[in-house]
């Protein structure tokens, strides 16, 4: 019987249906976003390093390089469906990256709130990375357990490898609902400018403000997108390994890829760093009457 354990590459005896995913991954596609994801990590880590935004770039940078080993490890398993590494590879870096992207997400919100005024928000701007990154970090740690779990199981022990898939489908889900009790507060918080109106001392203080409104829009592409590669994750993982949605490579390269591809592109376009002088290590607001907030980079 085919086995990851007796087939080393494709076959007559092992043939690609009977691997996990059932096809043999798309090569065009996936050095698409390999390269793509490359370009977007490299100038992820030139924005950080120019701007000293550094906790920025440690979640984009991570998230995107993260990716590239993910789609390495695809193009793996084009060179080979039967290749054990290349699955370990991308099963962990690609449920792990977005991650680090949602906690760019909770970034830059927080900075967008400390620039059109925290009075607006029913929570104190540094509150949202202590409490969301701080829930991004349990959801990092319930992935990477799953992920270890799978990855260990190899595809020989089913039960363990049920027990690692169940792990990540709980990170995941667990990161779904953080992103939706942030969504909920940034509603909340943008409505209450609309209605209220934005402190123009509080603006000055904090930076100039231009393209304001193209960083909030890259903000809400980023945090939707992210949203759907995530809730897309929860039904795929259900399924089980080699389940029907796990197999259907085309929803994969579209809801994941692209999902997460858009929200790196968005804040790539749109750096939050360009925008808000708060994220720069070692900025002071320009006078001492606004209320003073502690600013993490």
């Amino acid at each position: 019987m085919a086995s990851y354990s007796t087939c080393k590459e494709v076959s007559p005896q092992c043939p690609i249906s009977a691997t996990t995913y059932g096809y043999r991954p798309n090569a065009g596609g996936n050095i698409f976003f390999t390269v793509f994801f490359g370009v977007l990590g490299v100038c992820q880590v030139g924005y950080g390093v120019y701007f000293r935004s550094w906790t920025f770039l440690v979640a984009l940078g991570v998230g995107t390089f993260m990716e590239v080993a993910g789609y390495i490890g695809r193009l793996l398993l084009w060179k080979n469906p039967w290749n054990e590494d290349g699955f370990k590879l991308q099963i962990v870096c690609l449920v792990l990256a977005p991650t680090f992207v949602a906690a760019g997400v909770y970034l830059s919100l927080k900075h967008i709130i400390l620039y059109l005024g925290p009075e607006h928000s029913r929570l104190k701007p540094k509150l949202f990375t202590w409490i969301f990154i701080g829930c991004d970090v349990g959801s990092l740690i319930l992935q990477a357990a799953g992920g270890g779990v799978a990855a260990s199981a190899g595809h020989s022990n089913q039960d363990l490898l049920d027990v690692g898939d169940n792990i990540i489908i709980a990170g995941i889900a667990f990161q779904v609902a953080t992103m939706a009790c942030c969504g909920i507060l940034g509603l909340d918080f943008f409505i209450s400018v609309l209605r209220r109106g934005r402190d123009s001392m509080r603006e000055k203080a904090y930076g100039t403000g231009r393209g304001i409104k193209f960083m909030i829009i890259a903000e809400i592409i980023a945090y939707f997108f992210v949203l759907i590669r995530c809730i897309y994750r929860i039904p795929e993982m259900s399924g089980g390994w080699g389940g029907p949605l796990m197999q259907r490579e085309n929803e994969f390269l579209a809801l994941d890829g692209m999902m997460i591809a858009v929200a790196c592109l968005a804040f790539t376009v749109c750096h939050p760093a360009v925008f808000f002088p708060t994220m720069r290590t070692g900025f002071k607001p320009r006078h001492h009457d606004t209320e003073h907030e502690e600013i993490e980079h």
